[in-house]
Parts: structure tokens; sequence; C-alpha cells
């Protein structure tokens, strides 16, 4: 009785997340007025997470303004950023400023973000003021989640999530309607418990911490609804048996939470082609715009040339990870955490260019080039200055 008492409470949790979601043919008709999205995982090379991007102390627009334009140089239109709930605690009138002052110099270069609210990856306990200094040789190591373990564990985690609605209705209402912002992704990897770098921090399994995620996933999808939010809101599949298994409801309630109240689907795939097909060819049932929020791990096999123009012909958005490296250095692997590496990886894991704006690979950019229709030499950054900063 207790089965069936627990999946019809999750039941009862995903139908009111649920309401007021696009219906299918809203979210065709809203795929289709888009350019493709083709873009990446945007950090500025001086930030080594959210917080050293964001805060005041050290946002960089002129940074944030040169490494946007060599992504439109090549055709990007589109860039995944990710917030933090500790900005809006800290100064919510001064983070929506830098919101905005951020999409000023995006829509002048005609790249639209999505925005990533919350986070489950990397660092559990979070922390305000100056960030320290990226680990050595190591992938990603300063990366924060949102919101903390503090609150995931708390002895009440509803009452103590209840207290970021105000940052999830602030930031949307605030940008709602505002035509410079793609979309909303809600949650990134929520059931990530960082087996490969915090894991004895974290939950125990990936299913300890969905399980703890789901109803405060489900609550951020009723926020973010309340905030009328003209841009379409996602979830990111990310994990899960989605490429074999045709049974919705055999899958876990956090991923049917995140296909059901999504209005368009997103995921991540970092695997090779066939693979990456399989995937696409199981989530394509659900009749929606898919998303690939990331992609782009090289030793994987996840390539700009294998997996690009796949999703080009499919007209599936593209998002790889990683624009600029630096102090995140996510050109190294995840296996980095259990050895940093001393050298430059060959190859790069993620990212694109050097902090020079050097490509790393002259042939990726060239294709992204070809492929999102950049012909002219030098591409838009040969436009005049633009006054946004």
């Amino acid at each position: 009785m207790k089965n069936i008492t627990e999946q019809q409470d999750a039941n009862d949790l995903i139908a009111r997340a649920a309401e007021g979601r696009w219906s299918e043919q809203q979210a065709a008709d809203w795929y289709a007025a888009q350019p493709w999205p083709v873009g990446c995982n945007f950090l500025p090379s001086c930030a080594s997470n959210q917080l050293e991007m964001w805060q005041a102390e050290s946002f960089n627009p002129a940074i944030i303004r040169r490494e946007l334009g060599w992504l439109a140089d090549i055709g990007m239109n589109t860039v995944r950023v990710f917030l933090h709930d500790l900005l809006w605690r800290q100064d919510s009138n001064g983070f929506l400023a830098r919101m905005d002052r951020f999409l000023a110099i995006a829509h002048a270069l005609e790249i639209r973000p999505m925005f990533v609210l919350f986070d489950s990856c990397w660092h559990p306990f979070p922390r305000l003021g100056q960030q320290d200094e990226p680990e050595p040789g190591v992938h990603n190591s300063r990366w924060l989640q949102s919101p903390g373990l503090w609150t995931l564990k708390h002895k009440n985690p509803s009452a103590a999530f209840d207290r970021l609605r105000p940052y999830v209705t602030g930031v949307i209402r605030h940008f709602r309607d505002d035509p410079r912002v793609l979309a909303w992704d809600l949650w990134n990897e929520p059931d990530n418990s960082n087996t490969i770098s915090r894991a004895p921090r974290d939950f125990p399994t990936a299913q300890a911490k969905g399980e703890a995620v789901f109803p405060l996933l489900a609550k951020t999808f009723q926020w973010a609804r309340e905030a009328g939010a003209a841009q379409p809101l996602t979830s990111g599949i990310w994990c899960g048996s989605w490429e074999t298994d045709d049974d919705l409801a055999a899958h876990a309630p956090l991923g049917r939470l995140q296909v059901c109240a999504s209005d368009v689907v997103s995921f991540h795939c970092y695997a090779p082609l066939a693979a990456t097909h399989e995937k696409v060819k199981r989530l394509q049932r659900f009749g929606r715009p898919l998303l690939c929020t990331e992609y782009m791990a090289r030793p994987t096999g996840s390539t700009f040339e294998a997996i690009l123009p796949y999703f080009q012909q499919e007209g599936i958005a593209a998002f790889n990870w990683g624009a600029v490296e630096g102090r995140s250095q996510t050109h190294y692997p995840w296996d980095s955490w259990q050895m940093p590496y001393a050298s430059e990886p060959q190859p790069w894991f993620h990212d694109i260019f050097r902090t020079d704006g050097t490509p790393y690979l002259e042939e990726e950019t060239k294709l992204i080039k070809k492929l999102t229709g950049v012909t002219r030499q030098g591409g838009l950054s040969e436009r005049p200055p633009l006054c946004v900063v």
C-alpha cells in the first residue's frame, strides 16, 4: 500500500507541476519561429564558477563582450548561462542589473541566452565572496551547486527550499517578456550525486538525490509558471534508460517530471553519433522540440564533426560545453579529479577557444561557421564598436 500511495503522491506532484504547460502545437510554433539555436555553455574565462561570473566585484563586461564576440564570429546565436540563488540573497537588484547588462551585450551580438536557475553538480557547499583558486589540472574544480546541500539535507527541506521562491519568481518575472531571453532551464542534472568528484560530501546515490530534489523541482516548475514566463521552461534529461525504455511509467518520478512538465524537451548526451542517434530517436516520441543542452567531449567521440551536422539535419538545438579555456579548466577531462593533469591534455575535453581567441582546432570553427552560415572573414566582431558596457 505504501508504494501505491507514494506513486500516487508522485503522480499528483507531476500533474500539478505540469499545469500551464505549453501544448505540443505551442511548443512547435515557438521553435519554428527561431533560427536554428546553436551555441555553447558559457562561462567567461575570468570566472571559475557562477558566483565569480556574477558578483559585482568580479563581473567583467569587457571580457564577456570579447568572448561572446568570438562565439558570434563563428555564427553561434545562443549560450546557456548558469545563475545562483545566493546572488539573489546577496543583492537582488544588483544581480538583476548585471543580468540586464549581460543581456545587452549578448543582444548586440545577436545572441539569446538560456538561463539555468538551479544545478546539482560539483561543490555542494557554495559561499559568497572571493572564491578559492582553481585546483591545478582539475576539471571544473570550483563549480557550485545551487542550492547547496544545506537546503537539500535540511531537517525540513521543503520549508528551507520555499525561501528560494522569491529568487525563482523574481528573476523570471523581471525578464518574463524579454525577447532577449531564449528559454529557462530550471534545474541542471538534478539527481547528479557527483560520484567522480564530491561524492563523500553529497548524497550516497543518484536515486537518493533524485528523491530529495523531485518535490523541489516540482515546486520550481509551479513558481516559474506563476511568474508568467513568455519563454519555454525545461529541465534536461541526462541519465536513465530513455534510449531503450518506451514505458514512461517505468522511469523514476524525477525523470517523468522533467519530461511531463517541460515545454520543450532538453537533454544531455556526450556519446558518439550512433548512441546520440538512439537517444534522439527515443526522445522524439514526446512530440516536442529537442534541445541538446550539453554535448561535445572529444575523447568520448562526441565531437563537433560527428554530432553538430546531425543536430542540424534533425533540427535539434545544440549547446556544446565550454567556450574559452579559463579558470573553469574544462579542457581537462573528468578523470582529472582522480589524477590532476600536469600539462595540457590531448585532445582537449571541452572548450573551443584559447584565452587569446585562437581556436583550439581551426577545423572545428570552420565547420561551425559552415553550418551556421557565417561566410565572411572575421564574422560579426568586425562590426563597429558597440556602446554596451
